[in-house]
């Protein structure tokens, strides 16, 4: 058996270890675990980090690299990626630099390019594309990532910085958020997704395929709603139909938080965020006519597809 890689994803939201042990090209978990970080909160759209979400950091990896030397994952088989929030920050290199000097574990801040192609191979090794075109969409607290592939490959792929966490600071000012601030949000993202209408003319996907975060949270409330399993640990695709998102969609935007929190299924760490991400997605449906199919929800995304690529080099 070979020994054991450990994969980080440093999110805007939140952070992800992942420990599995290789197994010719597949991996088998053997350690997962999620911290709310919420790093983006109170600077990410002035490209800082807080000193609070600074020191959050650093403590999420110190408890990080205690669970790696737990499991005797050596020093070079750990990889750790940052996203958004650390990318865009000011202080984001003097926060890696700290990191690698407290912890021993060596950040590689990665671009939104290759954010979306880690996710594209985490969506492949979940679910099967097929040989039509899916546009994948991956919803962070910090960007958002849009990937056209099939099977045999990528497209088309874009990063944006319009990750949740930005667009509630600009879009909702009070909960629960106003009709007007809708209207303004979706205007803004005809502005801001004009490439990604450019490529959905261009590749015509036929499905929705949304990666991990906000999508779990939304198929986990369908299939409890419905009286279906949910469960991560035995399946790694799910289905949501567009009548159930619909309804979800149009219940999120009227409750406030403490009545979203309430609804069965939702996840702590996505009651505020939740309601960009749906937004976001009825967004995507109904301006790129993604409506002839369901939304189909991978549990795997960009750590996943860090570790694919990882079991790649490993040959």
């Amino acid at each position: 058996m070979n020994s054991p890689l450990a994969v980080i994803d440093m999110g805007t939201n939140t952070f992800h270890l992942l420990i599995a042990e290789p197994n010719q090209r597949a991996f088998h978990p053997i350690h997962q675990e999620s911290l709310v970080m919420r790093i983006g909160q109170g600077g990410i759209s002035q490209g800082l980090l807080t000193e609070s979400a600074y020191q959050r950091t650093i403590e999420g990896l110190v408890h990080f690299r205690r669970m790696i030397d737990q499991y005797g994952v050596e020093p070079e088989r750990v990889f750790a990626t940052a996203t958004s929030a650390i990318r865009s920050a000011k202080n984001g290199p003097a926060l890696v630099a700290d990191i690698e000097a407290q912890t021993g574990i060596r950040v590689r801040v990665i671009s939104g390019d290759k954010e979306a192609e880690y996710i594209y191979y985490g969506v492949k090794a979940a679910l099967s594309l097929g040989e039509t075109p899916s546009l994948i969409m991956d919803i962070g607290g910090g960007s958002v990532e849009f990937i056209i592939g099939h099977e045999n490959g990528i497209q088309w792929k874009q990063s944006f910085e319009i990750g949740a966490q930005r667009l509630l600071d600009r879009f909702m000012p009070v909960d629960p958020i106003p009709t007007a601030s809708i209207s303004a949000l979706y205007q803004y993202l005809d502005e801001k997704l004009a490439p990604l209408a450019d490529a959905v003319r261009l590749y015509q996907p036929q499905t929705l395929v949304g990666s991990s975060g906000s999508f779990d949270t939304l198929a986990e409330i369908h299939y409890r709603r419905t009286g279906q399993e949910y469960d991560e640990q035995k399946y790694t695709e799910f289905t949501l139909p567009l009548e159930s998102f619909g309804e979800l969609y149009r219940q999120i935007i009227t409750l406030d938080r403490p009545a979203r929190k309430q609804m069965e299924g939702m996840a702590e760490m996505r009651v505020d965020m939740i309601v960009m991400a749906s937004c976001l997605i009825d967004y995507v449906l109904n301006r790129y006519n993604l409506t002839r199919n369901p939304i189909r929800v991978s549990s795997y995304a960009l750590k996943e597809g860090v570790m694919q690529s990882l079991l790649q080099t490993q040959e």
